[in-house]
């Protein structure tokens, strides 16, 4: 399993930020400019395709860290 660091990274490629951000675990998802509808569904994506695990829109929301976000790949 990725530890938090490679997973982060993971996330910025999949959320696709448009300027660099200085993202951890501990970074409130309400808090990115960039967290919407399609942000979610690229993380779901990702999911899916780096860590053959399926995740859902429900389980994003119910999400307030990166962390928590980490936490989803169980």
């Amino acid at each position: 399993m990725d530890t938090l660091e490679q997973f982060v990274e993971k996330f910025k490629n999949a959320v696709d930020f448009q300027d660099d951000v200085d993202l951890t675990g501990d970074t409130n998802l309400k808090a990115l400019a960039e967290w919407d509808s399609l942000a979610a569904l690229g993380v779901i994506i990702m999911f899916d395709m780096e860590y053959d695990k399926a995740i859902t829109g429900k389980d994003l929301v119910e999400c307030q860290l990166v962390s928590d976000v980490y936490k989803l790949i169980g």
